[in-house]
């Protein structure tokens, strides 16, 4: 048996489970919506969901340890096991009823990331990695674009919902970006947006103030698909530093150089 191959058996066990929980609230509208800070949303359906995901890894891995998004206050990675679960990537769109949610579970040792998963609720999309093992969507492979001119590359990138500190030159650089290639998308959920670029559909993305828990798993779909993931920097601290480049290698270095002309160095390095 390939190694993590358990722990990937049971990741997609959970967000199966967890995608269930998550389309009966949706289907019945029946959520309440409360909120942590200022545009940061929780509902009924990510406790639910993430009870759900924390119970059947707990099951199976009852030494390892766990960073969830509603439930865990920790700011650094042990070297120990450990899991990064997002019930919900892209509450405020399940929120609303747009259609673009994920459920998000990750495994990283030693502080390098060993397995991913990343399922997207409405169209049933399973993408999931294992260190060195490649990347896949739905079990088939997939590989970042081959695009290398930015005129014809499409890029992915989120606002931050409460963290609106670079704003004037974030806008400033989207502004740019739309000069310089074939357009900017904003799904809304980061771990699918890196899924997109690790898939092809995004050449390149870009955000700040994202947390373990949106990044651990889709980061390592990215480079397991062929891909480069940074923070902005072009250093590795892309997983607790909130910042994150990722895309194929030359769109990658595109959006670093085009980050280095938009922002300060102080907001560069976070």
């Amino acid at each position: 048996m390939a190694e993590y191959s358990e722990e990937l058996k049971i990741a997609k066990k959970a967000a199966g489970k967890a995608s269930e929980i998550i389309k009966e609230f949706r289907d019945n509208h029946n959520f309440e919506i409360n909120f942590k800070g200022k545009n940061d949303l929780v509902t009924d359906a990510d406790l639910a969901a993430e009870e759900m995901i924390l119970s059947i890894i707990r099951d199976a891995f009852p030494d390892d340890r766990i960073l969830a998004e509603e439930s865990s206050t920790q700011k650094v990675l042990p070297e120990e096991r450990t899991w990064l679960v997002d019930p919900i990537d892209g509450t405020t769109n399940f929120a609303h009823g747009f259609p673009v949610f994920c459920v998000s579970i990750a495994l990283w040792e030693k502080q390098e990331a060993r397995m991913g998963l990343i399922l997207e609720v409405n169209k049933q999309e399973y993408f999931h990695a294992i260190k060195g093992k490649g990347a896949y969507l739905n079990n088939d492979p997939i590989h970042v674009s081959s695009i290398e001119d930015s005129q014809y590359s499409m890029i992915g990138t989120g606002f931050p919902y409460n963290d609106l500190s670079l704003l004037q030159n974030y806008l400033r650089i989207f502004e740019w970006l739309l000069h310089r290639t074939q357009g900017v998308r904003r799904p809304g959920a980061a771990s699918y947006d890196l899924c997109c670029v690790a898939a092809g559909r995004f050449d390149g993305f870009y955000e700040y103030a994202l947390n373990p828990w949106d990044v651990g798993a889709a980061g390592l779909l990215v480079q397991e698909a062929g891909g480069k993931v940074t923070d902005w920097q072009g250093g590795s601290n892309w997983l607790f530093g909130r910042r994150i480049v990722a895309g194929n290698p030359e769109i990658h270095d595109f959006l670093i150089k085009a980050i280095r002309e938009h922002f300060t160095e102080a907001e560069i390095k976070g």
